[in-house]
């Protein structure tokens, strides 16, 4: 398929720039919230007659958000080559979109990591432990 049929109105790249650009910040939120969260339960009183698996539901979240991620980086990749014929300094909106397709190609791959790295943080290193 080709990127011209993916990416097709105006609307959708607008679309498409945006899941881009703003899904892996709001993936990797989402995951430090409720992960915090899942930790703070487990770790109050309650939550040991409640037996919540922290690793289990600590590493669905580090998968969903890496999954969001990689969707998002998808769209960016996309974008990018719809608009390889387009300059950041191009007039809006295709040199915005360029612009932040680029942006999201990168900011992408840096919120992978981090995600993966406070994931795989939260089921290895011990929890419930006072400072």
């Amino acid at each position: 398929m080709s990127d011209a049929v993916l990416t097709g109105t105006p609307r959708r790249r607008e679309a498409l720039q945006w899941f881009a650009l703003g899904a892996a910040p709001l993936a990797w939120a989402v995951e430090l919230v409720l992960g915090f969260g899942v930790t703070q339960a487990a770790c109050n009183a309650a939550g040991h007659r409640w037996t919540i698996r922290t690793d289990a539901w600590e590493i669905g979240l580090m998968a969903a958000a890496a999954s969001v991620v990689l969707v998002a980086e998808a769209a960016a990749i996309v974008l990018l080559r719809a608009l390889r014929e387009v300059g950041d300094s191009d007039p809006p909106p295709t040199g915005r979109q360029h612009f932040f397709a680029t942006a999201a190609v990168v900011g992408n791959v840096l919120f992978l990591v981090i995600i993966l790295l406070s994931g795989v943080g939260a089921v290895y290193l011990p929890y419930c432990q006072q400072s």
